[in-house]
């Protein structure tokens, strides 16, 4: 009997089950607390509670995770230094190391400018002990990808620093979002690193040879070797996994799968049992990528997200991710007592709450520090403490001081009120200290004039419309119409008498949702059924719901896809073919499709055998398209689309390659 071992890694809780797929059984599952100061514990301690005897019958190991999106959104990861050739920034960029180049190239694959090799090199070494990895965006390099290849390899013999290219990432246009993706994609990289080698010395410890594979966006399986280059390929894992897990444990053809997480809220669409994929390219954090990826609309809500007070006294759940009180306070009983002595309630805090408090997660390595920074360190090496408590022993205002830069840093985590911490204190769930999340409770309530209880209140009102209106602003996006809910005062209007949270005048407005909504992850039992009532659908949350993610790993297959374009030649004559390795000139049509073919299978079979695939079919998609001219005779030629896409398993039971092909 081959078992497979699934494990996400989330943003608070490690997941893990093993499964048995010929007979579709999950015969373990088990959780344990994500540990970002080093996440071999959180795996270590997750597949310890597994408590299975026979690790020598795992064949594969699959992951999926959370960590590649969360560090986009909390704007977390390495710092990247930016090489664009051939054109300056078009938009906002996440990075802020960059320069600009001559060279890159037209529509047609012909060079703009002739890339000048000196002050590339002179570029290049600007960046020398700045960054730690290198990002390279050339202007329509997927149509001839020359002056990215040249000075990749510039980069890796002036500094030998991980460097990645855009068209290696995309064969789409969008010059501002390739680039974004290539930045996004360099500075994942350590993150993703690490969480390997994290996974691979728990493997070892329980002497598991199974090869490693890496849960795509796209819900799809690939190697190690593939994740470590292309990091940014698993954003979305998480929820991605969560889906092809929800099509598994229920069988549901469509569906709103709801995957609520520590950090956020996931939602995908679900159509005859699979999701919509995006074409245009995933969006997370507010940056639009190129990456193939299930169409999955993410918000920053979930069972860790920051809850605040703001100016204008309103009760806010999100973005931010924090820990909760009452599992800091699980593992530091003194926290509890030590909430207790905070700020006085008249006393305006800038850019924080009286609830927080901060931890130390790991020690600085590299980092320049501030002789503050450096004692609030010290401070906390000893534990975790509140914000009050480290205002007064380094005697300075705590408007003052700046603790994001610690956090941004990943040195130190903010530690504060959460709907985790409301769970607790309502009593509803009582796995961590109560105590410590009461007093988050009364702290909060008495700066909003309320009771314990009423702030209880308040602040679950507030969480369950909060993922209210994240369904139907998910089911607004699948319908395509653009219109963002919270943007429109009118939407908003007939959307908070639905909810029950405008006074009762001559009408009331309700919404019935036409599909089921699956929950998954561990907080969906407490929050959604009053969910599901408010939009009138029905609810379902299936057996193993907490462990979806990781069952959805354990289940996904590997699937790479080559894509090729065959563009009309110069002048008229001959023809281009832009793939992204090369761009060829043929004068037929029908050897430039001859070629493309060859080559994009080739190409595909050996991008699922890097994957991990030893049986896989390939799909083959060729598409001549032409424009109906009415005013001549024949109609004109306009290009050639040609996707070739392996698809297959791990090699996990198989005992021979089978390489079928199909025209």
């Amino acid at each position: 009997m081959s078992l497979v071992l699934g494990i996400d890694t989330g943003g608070t809780y490690t997941d893990g089950v093993v499964v048995e797929l010929r007979n579709k059984r999950i015969l373990k599952k088990a959780k344990a607390l994500t540990t970002r100061e080093d996440l071999a514990i959180g795996i270590r301690n997750c597949v310890h509670n597994l408590d299975l005897r026979d690790f020598d019958k795992i064949s594969v190991v699959s992951l999926s995770t959370t960590l590649a999106t969360n560090a986009i959104v909390e704007g977390r990861g390495c710092e990247v230094g930016l090489l664009m050739i051939g054109h300056a920034p078009i938009g906002k960029l996440p990075v802020k190391h960059f320069s600009v180049l001559t060279g890159g190239h037209d529509i047609k694959g012909r060079p703009q400018e002739d890339l000048d090799l000196e002050k590339t090199r002179q570029a290049v070494m600007e960046f020398q002990g700045k960054v730690d990895a290198i990002a390279i965006s050339g202007y329509l390099s997927v149509r001839n990808p020359e002056h990215e290849i040249k000075v990749q390899e510039m980069v890796q013999e002036i500094l030998g620093l991980p460097v990645v290219c855009a068209h290696q990432l995309t064969t789409s246009l969008g010059f501002h979002e390739r680039t974004v993706t290539a930045v996004l994609n360099a500075r994942l990289i350590p993150i993703i690193s690490e969480l390997i080698e994290s996974i691979k010395i728990v493997l070892n410890e329980k002497r598991i040879a199974a090869p490693l594979m890496i849960v795509k966006g796209n819900g799809s399986l690939m190697s190690e070797v593939l994740a470590r280059e292309k990091p940014i390929e698993t954003i979305l894992s998480g929820p991605a996994a969560s889906i092809i897990g929800a099509t598994f444990l229920t069988q549901t053809p469509e569906a709103i799968v709801l995957d609520m997480g520590g950090t956020t809220t996931d939602i995908a669409i679900l159509k005859n049992g699979i999701p919509r994929m995006n074409q245009e390219g995933a969006m997370v954090g507010g940056w639009l990528t190129r990456v193939q990826a299930a169409e999955i609309y993410t918000y920053g809500l979930g069972g860790d997200s920051y809850l605040q007070i703001t100016k204008d006294q309103k009760l806010q759940v999100g973005p931010q991710r924090v820990w909760p009180l009452c599992v800091v306070a699980h593992t530091y009983p003194y926290l509890a007592e030590e909430l207790k002595n905070t700020f006085k309630k008249d006393y305006d805090l800038m850019d924080a709450q009286a609830t927080d408090c901060f931890m130390l997660l790991k020690q600085s390595r590299s980092e320049k520090l501030s002789d503050l920074e450096e004692k609030i360190i010290e401070i906390l090496r000893h534990g975790p403490r509140t914000l009050c408590y480290l205002a007064t022993h380094v005697k300075i205002d705590p408007n003052l001081f700046r603790f994001q830069h610690l956090v941004n840093l990943g040195i130190v985590a903010r530690v504060s009120l959460t709907p985790t911490d409301i769970l607790h204190a309502k009593g509803a769930y009582t796995q961590w200290n109560r105590v410590a999340a009461w007093t988050g409770v009364e702290i909060l309530a008495s700066r909003m004039g309320l009771t314990g209880d009423k702030f209880i209140d308040a602040a679950s009102e507030t969480i369950i419309h909060d993922l209210c209106l994240t369904c139907l602003q998910s089911l607004v996006g699948c319908e395509r119409k653009g219109i963002w809910l919270k943007g429109s005062e009118v939407a908003m209007y007939f959307i908070k008498k639905a909810l029950g949270r405008e006074e009762k005048t001559g009408f009331d407005s309700f919404f019935r949702v036409k599909m089921p909504i699956v929950g998954i992850g561990a907080p969906v039992r407490a929050w959604l059924p009053k969910v599901a009532e408010i939009l009138h659908a029905e609810l379902v949350i299936p057996e193993h719901a907490e462990v979806a993610n990781a069952v959805g790993a354990a289940t996904g297959k590997i699937m790479e896809t080559v894509k090729v374009l065959i563009k009309p030649g110069e002048g008229g004559t001959g023809y281009l073919l832009h793939a992204p390795w090369e761009r060829k000139y043929f004068d037929l049509l029908e050897e430039a499709t001859a070629y493309a073919l060859n080559e994009a299978k080739l190409r595909a079979i050996w991008a699922a055998e890097k994957a991990g695939a030893k049986d896989f079919d390939l799909v083959v998609n060729h598409e001549d398209v032409y424009a109906n001219a009415s005013m001549i005779e024949n109609d004109i030629y306009v290009e050639s689309r040609i996707e070739v896409t392996a698809v297959g398993r791990p090699d996990w039971e198989t005992e021979e390659v089978l390489h079928a092909v199909a025209d």
